[in-house]
């Protein structure tokens, strides 16, 4: 089947949907399409909040700039960094006219938090569960519009360019075009050619990749390991962030997040015996930024022989805890952890990518008619490492700018009429689903044991090795079977640990969320 779209949004985000929105507020025909339900993506899991300057007595846009600066290392790209600030207040207005409902004081004042890294209380959220309220609000918008058509459980095979056209393509051709996406309809198992005058990539991030993250599983860098195949730039794979304080409870995957905000709320780390450590390593304390935190934790654990430490919010009023963080409240205890009472086991775990696919200001990629938004694109703004609550500003900011973009260069731009459909002829359907499976494993336990918050050259090049046969063991896989979202995920998996391999690898120093034993941070010499 054959289906045409002014917009092709792949991924039901934050940043899926307020492109969506913005571009079809012309009447513009969009799809959206995404591989499981609207609900299931990374905003929905985010709990700590959006960053941006409102309370402008105490905070403007300059502390919030260097705040950033200063999390990514220096790595950040400024015209990004001044970009996502001074936009940001811009786009909470847009949220709450789609019916985001942040938290406020009895004044009316939006109820700020602070959280790591940052110098001022600018964290806007609903309670700690303001992923979940984003994407309600926006799901809501986004099914009362008419040009809107959401296609739920379909999955993105690959994008389409001249490549599918029998032309050959390279990293270094100029004009490398994206006419829209092979999709597959998991309900018919057949895959579908979607063509679009405009694409847009809102696939979220990798978290998969690990055996332990906080994001849901579908996470799996899709649409960075199609684009990459497309020969797009890809840019700042090494830098994962690894969130400090994930809920330790052995069997979870995903990981149920402690929010930073906790931190910022007065929460304090403490080892296993009680005693505070992060003294010891930055004199921001448990208010250092996540990079920072999560190396301390993985010091200590490996020290102490542990597998998780405490975070310890009992000190703080317990009826002033529960209302600011009930989610939490609630999830602790049904493990039998009261957080008014009891120290909360925490350990670090993959939470967020920092790079992606590289796009400039108005969220362009390298192909021409692909736009990328969200946590699978390399803005610039996050550097070496992401200041808690910006990235879903970020997203939010970036999909306003490559909608406005869009809208202003769609008209130029027609339909391929020339585009062959997806052929699977001569293949079938994988018999043993197990191998799949456990191919997935071994990727997740190469990645956990070499790539993660510590690395060197020596767990670099093993990982290397290993994750090179299951690459051929899978591309022949793919080629002679019918494609499914299992084998298809598995692909991208691949793609994307190898990209986060070879990309750390090229980096010869310590920076921000890419640390390594054999060339440790100038400012401190420390080895693992």
């Amino acid at each position: 089947m054959v289906r045409k779209y002014d917009y092709l949004v792949i991924g039901s985000g934050i940043a899926g949907m307020v492109f969506a929105l913005k571009v079809a507020a012309e009447n513009s025909r969009v799809a959206v399409v995404c591989k499981t339900s609207l609900e299931e993506a990374n905003t929905y899991y985010a709990q700590g909040g959006v960053a941006s300057v409102t309370d402008l007595r105490v905070d403007n846009f300059e502390k919030h700039i260097h705040d950033t600066m200063v999390a990514g290392d220096w790595l950040s790209d400024p015209a990004a960094v001044d970009k996502v600030v001074r936009e940001a207040p811009a786009r909470i207005a847009d949220l709450v006219e789609w019916g985001v409902d942040f938290d406020r004081k009895a004044d009316g004042e939006f109820d700020l938090h602070r959280e790591g890294g940052h110098s001022e209380f600018r964290i806007l959220h609903h309670a700690d569960n303001t992923g979940a309220e984003i994407q309600k609000s926006l799901i809501r918008r986004l099914k009362e519009n008419p040009f809107i058509d959401i296609f739920e459980n379909h999955f993105a095979v690959e994008i389409i360019t001249q490549h599918h056209l029998g032309k050959t393509v390279t990293r270094r051709t100029p004009d490398i075009t994206c006419y829209g996406a092979y999709i597959l309809d998991e309900s018919t198992g057949k895959v579908d050619t979607f063509l679009a005058k405009v694409t847009l990539m809102a696939t979220g991030g990798v978290g998969a990749v690990y055996t332990t993250t906080t994001n849901p599983l579908i996470a799996t860098g899709d649409g960075i390991a199609m684009v990459y195949r497309a020969k797009g730039t890809v840019k700042d794979m090494e830098f994962i962030q690894f969130h400090p304080t994930a809920l330790y409870h052995p069997g979870d995957r995903p990981s149920f997040l402690i929010t930073e905000a906790m931190r910022g709320y007065g929460a304090v780390l403490r080892n296993l015996d009680g005693s505070e450590f992060m003294h010891k390593y930055d004199p921001r304390l448990s208010l250092a930024p996540r990079d920072i935190v999560a190396r301390a934790i993985d010091s200590e654990m490996k020290l102490n022989g542990t597998d998780h430490v405490y975070l310890d919010v009992t000190h703080k009023d317990p009826e002033e805890t529960r209302h600011h963080f009930p989610n939490i409240y609630e999830k602790c205890l049904s493990l039998g952890i009261d957080i008014t009472k009891d120290m909360i086991p925490v350990a670090p775990c993959a939470h967020y990518l920092c790079g992606g696919i590289a796009v400039d200001l108005d969220g362009q990629s390298s192909i021409q008619r692909l736009y990328a938004v969200g946590e699978c694109s390399r803005t610039g703004l996050h550097g070496g490492n992401r200041l808690a609550s910006n990235s879903l500003i970020e997203a939010a900011v970036y999909a306003d700018a490559a909608a406005r973009h869009a809208r202003s260069v769609i008209k130029g731009y027609d339909f391929r009429t020339d585009v062959p459909e997806w052929n699977d002829s001569g293949t079938v359907h994988p018999e043993e689903m197990v191998l799949i499976t456990q191919s997935v494993k071994e990727v997740n336990q190469i990645m956990g044991y070499y790539v993660g918050i510590v690395r060197s050259d020596l767990r670099l090049h093993r990982a290397w090795n290993r994750l090179d046969i299951l690459y051929d063991e899978t591309e022949r896989l793919f080629k002679a079977s019918k494609p499914s979202r299992e084998l298809c995920e598995l692909r991208n998996i691949i793609n994307v640990a190898y990209l986060i391999m070879r990309q750390a690898m090229e980096r010869k120093e310590s920076r921000g969320l890419h640390y390594t034993v054999d060339y440790p941070h100038p400012e401190t010499g420390d080895r693992d």
